[in-house]
């Protein structure tokens, strides 16, 4: 937290002045002094402030890459599957999808295991794209709560399907 300090003002005492009718001038001088140490608390003080800054703006994006969830397709075993294959996510969470191993993978949702109300076109790739290649992603985000199935269209009768819960 920043501390300021109040910074002091010496004033000399003034002897021997004169009465205002007097002409010449006092011999007396002001003179303002601003001790280095509220300068260099200052100092310090904006320099924590500025790695506050820093950190916050460290967190937020901590944050924001934290607000998303990857799926693997494909396990590292060689097996067609979703990993995790059924998992849960907040209301407009990114979810992606990544290309891992036994491709070429898509993500379709099923249109009767879904939410109703959602357009199961609007959040699927369709069934003739594919990712053919390693590391290449599909990314949703799910606003609707409820229970969405989908599934790997080339690989459905293999028992590549998977299950995302919206809370």
């Amino acid at each position: 937290m920043a501390a300021v300090t109040s910074a002091a003002v010496a004033i000399p005492s003034f002897t021997g002045l004169k009465s205002a009718g007097a002409t010449s001038k006092p011999t007396a001088a002001v003179r303002v002094s601003s001790p280095a140490t509220p300068k260099l608390s200052m100092r310090a003080s904006l320099k924590d402030v500025g790695v506050g800054v820093a950190a916050t703006a460290a967190t937020a994006l901590l944050a924001s890459n934290a607000m998303a969830i990857e799926i693997l397709l494909g396990g590292n075993d060689g097996s067609l599957a979703f990993v995790p294959n059924d998992f849960s996510v907040a209301s407009g969470e990114k979810i992606v999808f990544k290309n891992n191993a036994g491709f070429p993978h898509n993500v379709v949702f099923d249109e009767d295991e879904i939410p109703s109300g959602v357009d199961a076109g609007k959040i699927s790739m369709s069934e003739e794209d594919l990712l053919n290649a390693p590391g290449q992603v599909y990314e949703v985000q799910l606003t609707e709560k409820g229970s969405y199935s989908f599934y790997c269209s080339p690989h459905q009768g293999a028992g590549m399907v998977g299950k995302v819960t919206v809370n």
